[in-house]
């Protein structure tokens, strides 16, 4: 592994600190989307001027081609992004799915048009997305769909369900997965750029254990949508999702940030949180051998993403390493909230730690199963058979 910071990314980090110093204001500093994604008008309001604030200065979205607004950043360029964003607490964008996922799937088989009048108000924050993937009884298997769209005129005619969808209580595009050919599996699929205030949409957030919507039903009744908003060709949709999935779990690298960020502050709180007999929870034994633990996971996780970044500087593209560090940092975080909870007894069952120890359960599930991610290390890295 060769991770270094080469000049050109420091000078970087030089020049978007200085920009952030400047530029981020109180009223938006720390307060993003937030887990819950239920955000009032006045905060999106304020971080949608935030996001034109990015955008106008080209930071929105700094991987993106220059010519669609973006730097054409490096790997290590995106990699000091990350770090001084999270060094300042800026909120990112109103589009975390749309930029990061969705708007590559776009540029790499969209065509002129949609490229032309999608984008820049995808980059602006003026449209939020989602993605329109997995179904009640396709999740893990996302080729099982079954949501139909059938050819009618200048139309598509959809019908089906969409769960787990992250944002659409927010989003007014959704990049959807359809069936459009019943007698394949893969080849069958067909994605399509869809509007979400034509009628026969209907969004139903799906209340998790911390009370939050997080995630989204999307409902389809013979919503028409246009042929010209297909994404890539018809029956080849399966193609286009993997590259948006691709850019997806490329985001794990950015993963160790926020894990060893809380580490941190745990250990800072075992230092301050009195065990009644004389003695800080930072000196017993046992709560310092889990401590370690949790410290050393985290700084685990960003060897991993380190690797694999280091992977990508040097042309290889990311591989079962994305798995690797998915794995380690939905485990990690649910040590750590257990940990949480023994160093700080009561006090845990009350503000952020609580919460994250229920939101917690549901890292082994979100971006991909432990099982799946599992299987994939098994047959990529051990050479296992599929059964």
């Amino acid at each position: 592994m060769d991770f270094t910071y080469p000049p050109e990314a420091e000078a970087f980090r030089k020049e978007f600190r200085a920009w952030l110093d400047a530029n981020l204001r109180d009223d938006v500093r720390g307060n993003g989307l937030g887990g819950s994604l239920e955000t009032d008008d006045a905060t999106l309001d304020r971080l949608r001027v935030w996001n034109r604030t990015l955008a106008d200065a080209r930071y929105a979205a700094i991987a993106w081609p220059e010519e669609w607004g973006g730097r054409g950043a490096s790997v290590m360029e995106q990699v000091v992004y990350a770090e001084e964003m999270h060094r300042a607490q800026a909120p990112g964008t109103l589009n975390p799915l749309g930029l990061s996922n969705i708007a590559p799937a776009i540029i790499d088989h969209g065509t002129d048009e949609q490229k032309r009048t999608l984008l820049p108000r995808m980059l602006r924050g003026d449209d939020i997305w989602c993605q329109g993937f997995s179904e009640p009884n396709a999740g893990s298997d996302l080729a099982s769909l079954r949501t139909s769209a059938v050819r009618d005129g200048d139309d598509w005619v959809v019908n089906g369900q969409k769960t787990w969808n992250t944002l659409g209580n927010l989003a007014n595009w959704c990049e959807l997965l359809v069936r459009t050919d019943t007698s394949v599996k893969h080849k069958g699929i067909t994605c399509l750029l869809v509007d979400m205030t034509l009628p026969g949409v209907e969004v139903r957030p799906l209340v998790t254990i911390t009370g939050e919507k997080e995630f989204n039903e999307i409902f389809f009744t013979d919503v028409r949508v246009p042929v010209a908003q297909t994404l890539g060709p018809v029956n080849e949709g399966w193609r286009v999702a993997m590259t948006t999935l691709a850019y997806e779990r490329g985001t794990v690298a950015k993963l160790h940030l926020g894990l060893r960020s809380k580490v941190q502050r745990l250990l800072d709180e075992a230092k301050r949180t009195p065990l009644g007999d004389g003695r800080m929870a930072s000196d017993d034994p046992v709560l310092r051998r889990d401590l370690a633990r949790v410290y050393l996971e985290a700084e685990l996780l960003k060897l991993i993403s380190d690797r694999a970044i280091s992977a990508e500087v040097h042309g290889r593209a990311m591989g079962p390493e994305g798995s690797i560090a998915k794995l380690v940092w939905s485990e990690a975080e649910q040590h750590l909230t257990e940990v949480a909870s023994a160093v700080l007894g009561p006090d845990a069952l009350q503000g952020p730690w609580a919460r994250d120890r229920v939101y917690s359960r549901a890292l082994t599930i979100a971006g991909g199963t432990t099982q799946v991610n599992k299987n994939i290390l098994a047959q990529r890295i051990l050479g296992l058979p599929r059964s």
